[in-house]
């Protein structure tokens, strides 16, 4: 098992990987931009090193000087989290070059699945079914047109190296095709720096539901069921939960067959998912894998009693799974607490929290970095806390939500608070009927206005 554990990354991921080793008898590095440096994670790992000034660039993504953190500090792994570099093959490489494990997947499996044309290709030999779409990369927009006028419209341009949804464009008439083409692919290379594209045919009114997965040194995978990650704005993930309402039990046979069988065709090692478009007619497709731990793993724990970081770090110490798949015996609902305001087009909130209340009982579990005075930076990512509820029931489970978003006071700056409430109460959300476009006409009710202030 490793001694010493860097974790290349912030906020409350950062936080939650350093109880885990703590409780594992594991040393932890923190690492912190100048931005940072009151953050909590600095404040409870065993050791901190500043590796550059706030923007990300200079930091979180300044592979050098992680890696000389790592080196100074005699770590021997790193986890990287979710975002900044957790799925940078480069960073995995650079790594295994330098004799430290990486907790996460091999540049291999990152290239191969990161790219999302080439993850297509390799779902296809896998027998996992995929949205009807693109051979391959789509070289010329004369390309682009013939495709979509073979497949017929809608259809959905996407940057291969896409994700949160930029690069992306829903093209549902040709008149919209040249405009979306060349939106998409400038957006995709200022994101990225690659504006390669794809086509898929639009599918609407699908739901997005990703199934939990875990692979070893040997090959081996298992599934951990689904979360169903639906309710969006602008392809970014605000509400999660397990199990999905759409769910059937044949239905999770299938997906979590497809998962595994995903999974173990490039001998994945790590935890993952596997995120699928599911249909109105409940036929399903895979969309991509992501090779790191989820924004939204704690429901997943929560539902199997599971330790999916522990899981992370034992399979990258080589400790085989068991091999069994799992499946929920409870329901659990995350709330992502932004720092947005959701009366003004969810417009970032940076700034001084000058009062904070974190909600408690059973089945409530926050996790969070922040704290009465701290400073929201403007440079990140604006999410601030999880708020998780799991309860004996979907019912049970929006009752328990709604009482703990009513306890969830944060002063000093909006937050994504009111928008959470009015959700628990809208009858589509309560009845388990929305699909990836809910959002697009719901507005916000000014009653809700003060909740969380």
């Amino acid at each position: 098992m490793f001694k010493k554990i860097l974790i290349a990354n912030r906020g409350e991921i950062a936080l939650r990987v350093i109880r885990t080793c703590k409780e594992m008898g594991i040393k932890t590095v923190a690492v912190y931009s100048t931005a940072d440096r009151d953050s909590l994670h600095v404040r409870f790992a065993d050791e901190a090193v500043c590796i550059g000034p706030a923007p990300s660039n200079e930091s979180y993504l300044n592979i050098p000087n992680i890696i000389a953190a790592a080196e100074i500090t005699n770590t021997d792994a790193i986890h990287p989290g979710y975002g900044f570099l957790a799925e940078n093959a480069k960073f995995s490489k650079i790594c295994e070059e330098h004799d430290i494990k990486f907790i996460g997947a091999s540049a291999e499996m990152i290239n191969k699945m990161g790219d999302k044309a080439s993850a297509r290709a390799t779902m296809i030999e896998a027998g996992v079914p995929t949205i009807p779409g693109s051979d391959g990369i789509i070289e010329t927009y004369e390309e682009c047109l013939k495709i979509a006028n073979e497949m017929g419209y809608p259809v959905l341009l996407k940057a291969t190296a896409g994700g949160g949804g930029k690069g992306m464009r829903a093209v549902h008439k040709e008149e919209e095709l040249q405009h979306a083409w060349e939106s998409a692919k400038t957006e995709a290379a200022a994101a990225f720096g690659n504006d390669a594209m794809y086509m898929e045919k639009l599918i609407e009114n699908g739901r997005h539901i990703e199934i939990q997965v875990v692979g070893d040194s040997t090959g081996k995978a298992c599934h951990l069921s689904e979360r169903d990650c639906s309710v969006q704005r602008r392809h970014q993930k605000l509400v999660e939960e397990t199990p999905s309402p759409f769910m059937t039990k044949e239905l999770r046979k299938k997906m979590g067959e497809a998962a595994v069988r995903a999974a173990e065709s490039i001998k994945y090692e790590g935890a993952g998912t596997v995120e699928f478009l599911v249909d109105e007619d409940r036929n399903f497709y895979f969309m991509e894998m992501n090779t790191r731990i989820q924004v939204e793993h704690p429901i997943t724990e929560q539902v199997i009693e599971y330790d999916l970081v522990r899981e992370q770090i034992k399979v990258a110490a080589g400790i085989p799974i068991s091999g069994k798949d799992y499946y929920p015996v409870m329901h659990a609902i995350e709330c992502r607490i932004n720092a947005e305001d959701p009366y003004k087009d969810f417009r970032p909130s940076p700034g001084v929290i000058t009062t904070l209340h974190i909600p408690g009982g059973h089945g409530v579990r926050v996790d969070t970095h922040v704290y009465a005075g701290y400073q929201i930076p403007p440079f990140y990512d604006s999410m601030i806390a999880k708020l998780i509820v799991t309860a004996q029931t979907r019912e049970e489970a929006i009752t328990k939500m709604k009482r703990a978003l009513d306890e969830f006071v944060v002063e000093g700056i909006s937050t994504t608070i009111p928008y959470h409430r009015q959700l628990m109460d809208d009858p589509r959300f309560v009845e388990g009927d929305y699909t990836i476009n809910f959002m697009e006409d719901f507005v916000m009710d000014e009653k809700y206005k003060n909740e969380g202030e």
